[in-house]
Order: C-alpha cells, then structure tokens, then sequence
C-alpha cells in the first residue's frame, strides 16, 4: 500500500480489472494506477461510516480473490 492523504494505492499480484468490477457491483468506485494497482480517492468530505464501509467492502473483495486461488 501506498499513499497520500486520503489517495490509497494498492499494490496487486494480479490486474486490477476484475477488482474494480467486484467493487463497482458492491458500490464502490474505484479507479486503476498501472495495471496491478488499485487507486482509491474518496472526497475529503467522506464520513467515517463511508470510510468503514469501503474498507469493509475492499477487504471482502481482496479477501475473496485469495480464498478462489
């Protein structure tokens, strides 16, 4: 992981495609940095519920990729 400020990069062994397609379909937007990098950049405005939810969210995305392999 990477970052500054609320700009959070993760770093993938994988592409990042099927990533943000999991995360778009959960409601969460992120974007691709590079084709193994997983950018987020929420407004500075966020709440803390918001910021529980996408991490609650990326864990379970990062977390299912892991067990299917």
């Amino acid at each position: 992981m990477r970052g500054a400020g609320l700009l959070v990069g993760i770093e993938l062994r994988q592409r990042v495609q099927p990533y943000l397609g999991a995360l778009l379909e959960r409601g969460v937007l992120a974007l691709p940095a590079g084709p193994n990098v997983l950018r987020l950049l929420p407004p500075l405005v966020i709440s803390y519920e918001d910021l529980e939810t996408v991490v609650h969210h990326v864990g379970g995305v990062l977390n299912d990729a892991k067990a299917k392999g």
